[in-house]
């Protein structure tokens, strides 16, 4: 929306006195501010590409397993029935936004759950 058009908006609404203050730029300033205060906008990006990744059938499944017990990738390969490179490539993707954590152990790559809780909670939500 153009922004003349926004400020007659808020002109009329704050003429109309519905909200308590006397200007418009006054008004766009405490909106601005209440929008920060709930979330930044850096802060929104961040939890979003949590939120992306949740949103895929597979890496919600390795999440019910993970939440099981630490896996190795060759585990989570044979209980989805994924190749490894698409085993890595969302075992990568839930470790980026930091849901799992690796560890390794000679060649082998464990993977486990950082937050319990969090998942815990999860599961009572009936999300996992």
């Amino acid at each position: 929306m153009a922004a003349s058009k926004v400020g007659k908006r808020l002109q009329r609404l704050a003429k109309s006195g519905i909200c308590s203050f006397e200007t418009a730029s006054e008004y766009a300033n405490e909106l601005k501010e209440l929008a920060n205060k709930g979330i930044s906008s850096e802060n929104s990006e961040a939890k979003s590409k949590v939120f992306r990744a949740l949103a895929d059938s597979i890496r919600l499944r390795i999440l019910g397993l993970l939440s099981s017990r630490e896996m190795c990738v060759c585990e989570v390969m044979v209980a989805l029935d994924l190749t490894q490179p698409t085993a890595s490539h969302h075992l990568r993707i839930l470790e980026n936004v930091g849901l799992v954590k690796d560890r390794k152990e000679g060649k082998w790559v464990f993977y486990n759950i950082t937050n319990p809780e969090l998942f815990e909670g999860m599961r009572e939500l009936n999300i996992l």
